[in-house]
């Protein structure tokens, strides 16, 4: 059996689908559905079951669940502004501290999610390196939840047998549900179809020109092969960035969404807010060569391409998921 926490979000899902194509659906699909949209994430899914988060834990540590093949834990609150830090304390470290020491004592497979939010404002660079992450200050707290995580699996020796994953900044299908924190592929579609154009913030340093600000943008459909290669792999363990090792400007992504909606490029730069204006991160861009040195290397789909495939194979299809 495969367990997904996070299982209904927007990579969880997509792990699931992923499972799904593989021909696998003994999946256990562990979250809080709440009042969320993330159930229509599961519509086109097989998989056994469905487990709320708050029972899960009590129910691993009864051995409730037998033969687990793999944990993929996806399951966190990842907003950048939530601002209950007891809150993301106790969700993303202390849950996933339980998960880790269950599956580690077992010798069940672990792939964990960390982010790209642990590298802070980026001067430190963007090194998946274990020996350096104490080095990284992260800017918010859901940043810092997963930075703490790391620390421990690393004081705690245990990064020789789990996966802890850095993502950068993801977009795909079945993110509808995260509002705010969905990405600017599927906002930017969405702008389209209401004005024709897209808003993009300004730049305040002189050495970037409106819109030239630059991300690392990975595809959700090469995220999780990254992750089935990882299962697959199971001596290649430690912390891994997930990105494609190439930024872009957000000029060229907003290019990308008008070329495959075949719509005329309208940009249009507006003031950053001041409130982000002094953490708002210019660059960023995962360095890729410790996993491109190992068995799990991929060769990352193109901006352009998966902004097509997103967007002509599900953002403008009556049935959007996966």
């Amino acid at each position: 059996m495969y367990i997904v926490t996070g299982g209904a979000g927007f990579i969880g899902s997509a792990v699931v689908w992923k499972l799904n194509q593989m021909g696998i659906d003994d999946i256990l699909v562990v979250d809080n559905l709440g009042k969320s949209e993330k159930w229509k994430n599961l519509v086109n899914r097989k998989y056994l079951d469905y487990v709320h988060k708050s029972k899960f834990l009590e129910l691993l540590n009864h051995e409730h669940f037998g033969g687990i093949h793999a944990i993929i834990h996806m399951g966190a609150c990842s907003s950048t502004t939530e601002r209950d830090s007891d809150y993301l304390y106790s969700n993303n470290f202390k849950f996933s501290k339980s998960i880790a020491e269950y599956a580690v004592n077992r010798g069940i497979r672990l792939i964990n999610a960390s982010s790209a939010a642990t590298y802070g404002d980026g001067l430190t660079g963007f090194d998946d390196n274990e020996d350096s992450i104490e080095m990284l200050k992260p800017l918010n707290m859901y940043g810092y939840s997963k930075q703490i995580f790391d620390i421990w699996a690393k004081k705690s020796n245990l990064l020789d047998k789990i996966v802890s994953l850095k993502f950068f900044n993801v977009f795909g299908p079945n993110e509808y549900h995260k509002d705010d924190m969905s990405s600017v592929i599927y906002k930017s579609y969405n702008q389209i179809r209401e004005s024709g154009k897209i808003k993009l913030f300004k730049s305040y340093k002189p050495n970037y020109a409106d819109g030239e600000q630059m991300r690392d943008f990975v595809y959700v459909k090469d995220c999780v092969e990254i992750i089935f290669k990882l299962i697959e792999n199971p001596n290649v363990n430690g912390i891994f960035n997930i990105g494609t090792g190439r930024a872009r400007t957000w000029n060229d992504l907003a290019k990308s969404v008008f070329k495959a909606m075949n719509v005329p490029v309208n940009i249009e730069y507006v003031p950053m807010p001041e409130s982000i204006r002094d953490r708002y991160q210019y660059f960023t861009q995962a360095e890729m060569k410790k996993l491109n040195d190992s068995p799990c290397a991929l060769n990352f789909t193109s901006l352009e391409i998966a902004a097509e495939d997103y967007i002509k194979n599900y953002l403008m299809k009556a049935d959007m998921y996966l």
